[in-house]
């Protein structure tokens, strides 16, 4: 693939522009979010075109936007952000990817990194026995087709109400564990089918569970108020998504929305960015449907956490009290979200795209649980499983600027099938155990997709959230132990 030829437009180190007058058709100007060092990585997959693609879309309002994490996506970009005007904007399937509400939850501990490694092998063969992973991994728990519509209306609810977790979860979970706005009736019987069976399950690809400890507090006072208090403290690290379901979901929808764009007129560059307004039938329709799939997302992610919390207790022999596994948040990356934001000066209703791209709202928010009123909400930043990851929280800062977005991971810089030209995935698993990183997965070859070097360093991609203002580091923290799926 040759390089982006377009020119960037530098505003400072951390903020560079595409000119609306680069494409004929654009809408808004581009923005992404990155160095002068990584914009050469950026060139180099050609995602810059898809930013300004993006530009294209009805209704877009302020810019088209990319986090430094952004790689190649199906129509958006992966760490793309755009607005759409409710009134005459548009939603697009593309804009939130087939891995609806995939998204990252994580646990504080009273435990320490001394006494986790004693144990690091017993506690990851139990959890790797309590929680479902892999490709095509089917669940502990059993639903009907009753239960499974009751699941997409209720989600992470409906597993608080059968046992799993509590309703302090459920506080400390984005949009409180469930859209209100789902319906199952706009739910395809295919993609329940492929649901039902998934539920509480990790899956495979990127998805993991991570046991980590913190190495660094940038922020004591922010810290403290999620619980986490000190240098060698061990925290949980959960992502997954929606499954089969969400990509069953999108891929239902993305065909009635490639009728839609040619029905109501919507000229596209890329057919990928398929969409149909946002108040027509056929934008409804999406929406309700991705709000059934990221409650399935929310009631996958509850239930594990409750498995989690069981191996704990058994390896530790200690109450949940005791271990103190409390949860700090749950944000998800791949949603749409009618939003109330700022635009020209004035607050207007907008639909928020974020695919690959963490809500990042401010101190004092209304919609951020109570606890985080004084700090803002917080916001998890995986990195890969060789390096680390991070903890922030949202900034006044990016509700101006960013739709109250940052970024959501490191990004990757290989394709999964290029990983595997150049690596081994025993040979990484082998680097990783020298480095004192346990590794524990149902597919070894697999972790060649995932080793560090086909990812961004972290670091760089939070640092640039951080300095140009949209996040703010709180806490650091390094992996002892990983299940893969």
């Amino acid at each position: 693939m040759p390089k982006w030829q377009g020119q960037f437009v530098k505003i400072d180190d951390y903020h560079w522009k595409i000119p609306q007058s680069y494409k004929k058709g654009m809408r808004v100007p581009g923005l992404i979010y990155a160095s002068e060092e990584m914009l050469e990585s950026i060139r180099e997959e050609q995602t810059p075109e898809q930013v300004a693609n993006v530009a294209f879309l009805p209704g877009i309002v302020n810019f088209s936007m990319a986090m430094p994490d952004i790689h190649w996506g199906y129509g958006f970009p992966i760490g793309g952000v755009a607005a759409m005007d409710v009134k005459d904007g548009v939603i697009s399937p593309g804009g939130v990817g087939y891995d609806i509400n995939c998204g990252v939850r994580l646990l504080r501990t009273n435990l320490n990194e001394a006494e986790v490694r004693l144990k690091i092998n017993q506690l990851l063969s139990e959890l790797f026995a309590n929680v479902p992973s892999g490709l095509g991994s089917q669940g502990r728990i059993r639903v009907s087709q009753k239960e499974m519509r009751e699941l997409m209306i209720e989600g992470a609810h409906w597993a608080v109400k059968h046992g799993f977790g509590s309703k302090e979860d459920l506080d400390a979970t984005e949009e409180g564990g469930r859209m209100k706005s789902a319906d199952p009736g706009r739910v395809s019987d295919k993609a329940v089918k492929r649901g039902m069976p998934q539920a509480g399950t990790l899956g495979s690809g990127n998805h993991f569970l991570e046991i980590q400890v913190v190495k660094e507090i940038f922020e004591p006072k922010i810290a403290s108020i999620m619980g986490i208090n000190e240098i060698g403290q061990v925290l949980v690290l959960i992502h997954t998504g929606s499954r089969g379901f969400g990509h069953q979901v999108c891929t239902d929808h993305l065909r009635v929305m490639e009728e839609a764009a040619s029905k109501y007129g919507i000229k596209l560059p890329d057919r990928q960015l398929a969409c149909a307004p946002i108040e027509s039938n056929e934008g409804r329709d999406y929406l309700a449907a991705m709000a059934c799939a990221a409650n399935y997302a929310w009631c996958n992610r509850q239930c594990i956490v409750h498995w989690v919390r069981e191996s704990f207790s058994k390896i530790f022999n200690k109450n949940l009290d005791g271990l103190g596994m409390e949860q700090v948040y749950d944000v998800a990356h791949n949603i749409a979200k009618l939003e109330e934001h700022k635009v020209d000066g004035q607050k207007s209703q907008v639909c928020v795209h974020r695919k690959g791209a963490t809500r990042a709202f401010p101190p004092g928010h209304k919609e951020i649980p109570l606890r985080y009123k004084e700090i803002g909400q917080p916001v998890l930043i995986p990195g890969d499983m060789g390096r680390c990851s991070f903890i922030a929280v949202g900034t006044q800062k990016a509700m101006e600027e960013s739709f109250g977005s940052t970024c959501h991971g490191a990004g990757r810089i290989l394709s999964r099938h290029a990983a595997r030209r150049i690596l081994r995935g025993k040979d990484v698993a082998q680097d990783l155990e020298r480095r004192g990183i346990i590794i524990k997965t149902g597919d070894i070859s697999s972790l060649a997709e995932e080793a560090s070097q086909a990812y961004k360093d972290v670091t760089k991609v939070i640092e640039i959230c951080h300095q140009a203002g949209i996040s703010k580091k709180v806490a650091r923290a390094t992996p002892l132990g990983v299940i893969k799926g």
